[in-house]
């Protein structure tokens, strides 16, 4: 029993620890976006759903020698996956689709050892069921659960901050192999067990094994329950999360608090209490009720009522409560073991279907993030027909699906308000919305709570740069230092509104990098910067990185006067932009006198050791330019770092009175692709910010 406890606990581990250790591998290779973890997820969740159908038609079919040879030789087969790095062959030329790619590498790579490590808990658990009273064997999965928790914590502050990319693959590879002995070792030993069970009579094999025989196989209802429930619990963690980080707070790391919180209601569902777990419908649905109503009714209220620090809390305790409802309600209709597989099949298949429906389906279906309020209101509805026969809890339920049904409504004419646009696509929602007077109208492009530039529609000045680029910002600088001597090519990374088009004159050459072809469409259509700049303009689609090392192999170095980053405004950031690969990149692309500059502005990430450290290893200059303009209504205060091969290009009567030196910092560490630390850079330690947002001082 403590070998099967300690594998179990072991594989649900290495199933969490994975998924961040080979994503962060691959990310500068497929942009550095969401959209690279959401196609990650996709492959995770149904890699895991076929290592649950796997561990149940093996159990249902296969004699239990059988069984043991087949996962021995699986567990031998997928040795030869190791170590879990990924090869060079596997990376895009740019051709190629991004979504397959990325599944194709995922398959290659660790494709096998996650799915056997999938498999594992409900495999073993149906193995050793006949040692379990009644149904204590499901305390199993609260053990599986506590283990994918450690997994997930262990990664950002145990593992990411003191060992690179590659020492995380090979340590990981280590630890799956002595899982796979260990299982191996099991498998053998529970198929000895059960051969000697099989011949005997259900009297001989004991009561346990009698009762399990004479267990009523899970009907329809059952397994239609089942499915609704798990699928309505992953629909809820994805959407929270999605509205927190994106719609409330861009706070580095909120993610993992959601995703703790719903782990732990596996764990207390389904362990305590001799098994029977925590959860009791009496105690916990009205508060549980109460909370989904208050979140319903603060997606259209958070703007202009709720403060961060009862946001954060509101949806993370109402999440919680959601989520132990849907698992609670799971843990008591759990089935007898025999049909344990059956039950962890449902589970992931529903698991799979809510992160289908909100990673794949809901950007091709909804034009914002429409999915919290539905799921809201489904779990009173589900709460409504779980307790019809209840005289006490069937009128706040009914009451509590009417509620959220009407917040829901309010919240998608909330959305409406003041937006001439809103679109959806794979990297995520934009928004064009109209504020102020006739006189001082101001359009806005945003996507979740980041805005991306704004432009006054009938100002006099309202083709003046303005925001993150004013003339007296560092990109603003650095454009007038070069433009001095005459035209210029100028390379962009990231559109928004097309503010830096602004700067362009006759003559000049203005090339964007832009990820998403939608922020083109609508900064062309909804924006005047673009139309009016006298400068010839182009578009590149794609990640900036790719696109750069692919013209560099083509075509040579572009020989930009001026380069600039802007891409790390929200907490999100794209690492692979600001690593000593990528700086290194940036400055072959450079004409000798070029600048590259690097917008850092970030309310939770402190950049600026991160690019004195490359600049020094690379031999580059590196100047700081902090604006915080007072006279200027449009102007954004600002960090812009400047760097350049000559340190005299720096010295440029625009620059040199402006601009300060960043100096390297000593035993801050090298950020490369290899290694680099989202956590040596917060402004906030995550433990601090988590405090403050709940009201902890």
């Amino acid at each position: 029993m403590p070998l099967v406890a300690v594998t179990i606990a072991l594989s649900a581990f290495l199933l969490f620890l994975v998924q961040p250790i080979i994503a962060k591998q691959i990310l500068p290779w497929f942009g550095g976006t969401s959209a690279v973890w959401t196609t990650c997820m996709v492959f995770f969740q149904v890699v895991l759903l076929g290592g649950y159908a796997y561990a149940h038609a093996l159990s249902s079919r296969a004699s239990p020698r059988n069984q043991a040879r087949v996962h021995i030789a699986l567990l031998a087969a997928s040795l030869a996956f190791l170590p879990i790095l990924a090869r060079e062959g596997f990376k895009p030329v740019g051709d190629e689709d991004a979504a397959l790619s990325i599944l194709w590498l995922l398959a290659a790579t660790i494709g096998l050892p996650y799915f056997l490590l999938s498999s594992t808990g409900p495999l073993l658990q149906r193995w050793i069921a006949h040692r379990f009273p009644e149904k204590t064997v499901y305390r199993l999965f609260a053990l599986s659960n506590f283990g994918s928790l450690l997994g997930l914590l262990a990664f950002p502050f145990l593992i990411e901050p003191f060992a690179p990319t590659a020492t995380q693959a090979y340590a990981w590879s280590a630890a799956y192999a002595l899982f796979a002995l260990a299982c191996a070792v099991t498998a053998w030993q529970a198929q000895r067990v059960l051969t000697a069970r099989a011949g005997e009579p259900a009297a001989a094999a004991g009561a346990v094994a009698a009762l399990d025989a004479q267990a009523a196989a899970p009907g329809l209802r059952d397994y239609a329950l089942w499915l609704a429930l798990a699928a309505l619990g992953s629909v809820l963690l994805l959407s929270t999360t999605s509205h927190i980080t994106q719609n409330i707070a861009s706070v580095p790391f909120l993610w993992v608090l959601p995703l703790t919180l719903y782990l732990l209601t596996f764990v207390l569902a389904f362990e305590g209490r001799g098994g029977r777990g925590w959860y009791e419908r009496r105690w916990w649905l009205l508060p549980t009720l109460l909370l989904v109503v208050a979140m319903s009714w603060a997606l259209s209220a958070s703007r202009g009522v709720l403060d961060i620090g009862v946001a954060v809390p509101l949806y993370c305790a109402g999440l919680f409560f959601a989520c132990m409802f849907c698992h609670g309600e799971l843990a008591h209709a759990k089935p007898a073991p025999r049909y344990l597989t059956h039950f962890y099949l449902t589970l992931s298949a529903g698991g799979a279907l809510g992160g289908l429906a909100v990673g794949l389906l809901a950007p091709r279906v909804f034009p914002a993030y429409f999915e919290l309020p539905l799921a809201l209101f489904a779990l009173a509805a589900i709460a409504s027909w779980l307790v019809l026969d209840n005289r006490t809890l069937i009128g706040p339920a009914l009451i509590a699906s009417a509620a959220t049904a009407y917040s829901g409504w309010q919240y998608v004419d909330f959305v409406q308000q003041g937006t001439i646009v809103m679109q959806r696509s794979f990297h995520g929602t934009l928004r064009v919305r109209e504020t102020g007077s006739e006189e001082q109208q101001v359009r806005r492009l945003l996507h979740g709570v980041i805005m991306h530039g704004e432009q006054f529609t009938v100002a006099s000045d309202r083709l003046e740069p303005g925001t993150y680029y004013a003339r007296s910002s560092g990109i603003g600088l650095a454009i007038a230092a070069r433009q001095a001597a005459g035209p210029v090519a100028m390379g962009f990374v990231g559109l928004g509104v097309g503010t830096l088009s602004a700067y362009g004159r006759a003559g000049d050459l203005l090339r964007f990098y832009e990820l998403d072809p939608q922020v083109i469409d609508v900064a062309q259509r909804h924006f005047t910067y673009l139309g009016a700049s006298r400068a010839a303009i182009e578009f590149v689609i794609g990640d900036a990185r790719l696109s750069l090392e692919r013209e560099l192999s083509r075509g040579g170095p572009r020989g930009y006067d001026v380069l600039a980053i802007d891409a790390f405004s929200s907490d999100s950031i794209p690492v692979h932009l600001i690593t000593r690969e990528a700086i290194e990149l940036y400055a072959r692309h450079l004409a000798p006198d070029g600048i590259i500059a690097v917008h850092i502005s970030n309310r939770f990430l402190d950049l600026k050791p991160v690019l004195a450290n490359i600049a020094r290893a690379t031999g580059l200059a590196a100047q700081l330019v902090s604006d915080s303009p007072q006279d200027d209504r449009t102007a954004s205060s600002t960090d812009w770092v400047l760097l350049a091969r000559d340190p005299a290009v720096l010295g440029d009567p625009q620059i040199a009175g402006r601009a300060e030196p960043l100096d390297p910092v000593p035993g801050f560490s090298l950020w490369t692709d290899q290694f680099n630390n989202l956590l040596d850079v917060l402004k906030v330690r995550p433990i601090d910010e988590l405090r403050a947002l709940l009201g902890l001082g």
